[in-house]
């Protein structure tokens, strides 16, 4: 990484994070109410049931990689965009999981540099 006088790592556009993840469901959501699909047509286009949809939709539920594939096949999206995305947001909350930092803080170093 390119270090400039006065730069910080985390000043870099690339190193920030969203103040608020955003969710893929909320971008398929957004999706499918531009195009003026409902929740139970991409349900019944996909086969995912209707509650499932809703839950991915609002945030409650994970878009796992094989929702992903039937949705991105369903709106001819890609679904790697959707799967990278859950991944992101999943990185993200971990990260701002206070509980679960402190677990990380008290994990000892076990390896050693050579």
């Amino acid at each position: 990484m390119i270090h400039i006088t006065g730069v910080q790592d985390n000043m870099i556009a690339n190193n920030l994070m969203p103040f608020i993840p955003t969710h893929p469901g909320e971008i398929i959501k957004d999706e499918i109410e531009c195009r003026g699909i409902s929740q139970r047509q991409l349900s019944d286009a996909t086969g995912i049931a209707y509650s499932v949809i809703n839950e991915v939709l609002n945030g409650k539920r994970a878009v796992t990689i094989e929702y992903a594939l039937l949705i991105g096949k369903a709106l001819d999206l890609d679904a790697g965009t959707f799967i990278r995305m859950q991944s992101d947001y999943d990185f993200q909350m971990a990260q701002r999981n206070t509980s679960f930092a402190s677990r990380l803080a008290q994990i000892r170093k076990i390896a050693s540099v050579l």
